[in-house]
């Protein structure tokens, strides 16, 4: 069973999962990842290779675990935490643990070998998101799980060791610090100026337009301000709403078409580019006024090196104006 540790110096957690380190390129430099559909376990047909779906949109007929799917759910076949067990707390002197508790789920996007988020119809898009939330609101139910976090890894040096196009989910029992940074930082905000920082980040880049890209009546993406990598981006709902499992079928429609429109701009300028996307959302079981959910998108062009992991700096060697226009342009 995997470990959760804290630093008692800065409060983070750290997994240790040895169950991890049997993937097959964990301490590998090789650059090769699965290419033939017949040795990918995510492909139509290939259903006995995974463990058995949790979830899944299908065919009318079709039975789970068989083909005739849009979109499957599966457990991670090397999962980060597991969802067996009663959350147990202990502490070491200064040192703070607990057993690795949680979920870690695959989202099969498509049964086709490879493609990617912005090949996929627009429909397909819409059922990647619905599947999001539908399990997320499961997950949620259960009172060990704090936070739930949908990321997407595409491309090796981005962390995937399948091409075949998925994202993932990892239930945890504490609120992970990147995103507490996020909840305190739109706390103090909230205090001093009785407002959403981040409905006031969408106000500005409106009225600026310098670094948006795209709008609707639902979501604006834009190049942040102070944006940590080359061409990274961000989706955020223009209403003011702090929990993505309360996104509207409307919202799910816009959200799709901007995600499609977001990554295949990217990949006009860098075709096949690594990247990784999030989405911060609030915690489990709560209502913070103050906070607002939204995606991130962060292209995997440069290497975070020791200055980086010695100071927190990050240098991004592109303003994100000139990107923001490089990007408008391939639309």
């Amino acid at each position: 069973m995997a470990e959760l540790r804290k630093d008692p110096i800065v409060e983070r957690w750290v997994i240790v999962s040895r169950e991890r380190g049997k993937r097959p390129y964990d301490f590998s430099f090789e650059k090769d990842i699965i290419k033939e559909k017949k040795d990918c376990p995510l492909c139509e047909g290939n259903e006995f290779m995974t463990p058995p779906e949790v979830f899944s949109y299908r065919k009318d007929g079709t039975k789970p675990n068989t083909p005739g799917w849009q979109i499957r759910v599966v457990p991670n076949k090397y999962p980060a935490l597991k969802t067996e067990g009663i959350l147990h707390k202990e502490r070491r002197g200064i040192y703070d643990m607990m057993n690795g508790i949680g979920t870690h789920e695959v989202i099969i996007e498509t049964p086709n070998h490879i493609e990617d988020i912005f090949s996929l119809e627009q429909g397909c898009v819409e059922k990647v998101i619905l599947t999001y939330r539908e399990r997320m609101i499961e997950l949620t139910k259960d009172p060990r799980f704090k936070y739930v976090l949908i990321f997407k890894n595409r491309g090796r040096e981005a962390g995937a060791s399948l091409n075949h196009s998925h994202s993932q989910l990892i239930a945890t029992p504490v609120i992970p610090k990147r995103v507490k940074e996020e909840i305190e930082g739109a706390e103090r905000y909230f205090t001093l100026e009785r407002r959403c920082v981040f409905c006031d980040i969408i106000a500005q880049e409106l009225d600026s337009k310098e670094r948006l890209l795209w709008k609707d009546d639902n979501f604006i993406s834009f190049c942040p301000f102070a944006s940590r990598f080359p061409y990274e981006m961000w989706i955020i709902p223009i209403r003011h709403s702090c929990d993505f499992k309360q996104i509207t079928p409307d919202e799910i429609k816009s959200l799709a078409s901007m995600l499609k429109k977001t990554i295949r701009s990217l990949n006009k300028i860098f075709p096949n580019i690594p990247y990784n996307y999030i989405i911060h959302t609030s915690p489990a079981r709560s209502d913070l006024r103050y906070f607002h959910w939204h995606l991130e998108i962060m292209p995997r062009l440069t290497k975070i090196a020791g200055f980086e992991w010695g100071t927190g700096f990050y240098i991004n060697y592109m303003t994100p104006e000139e990107a923001a226009e490089h990007l408008r342009q391939k639309e």
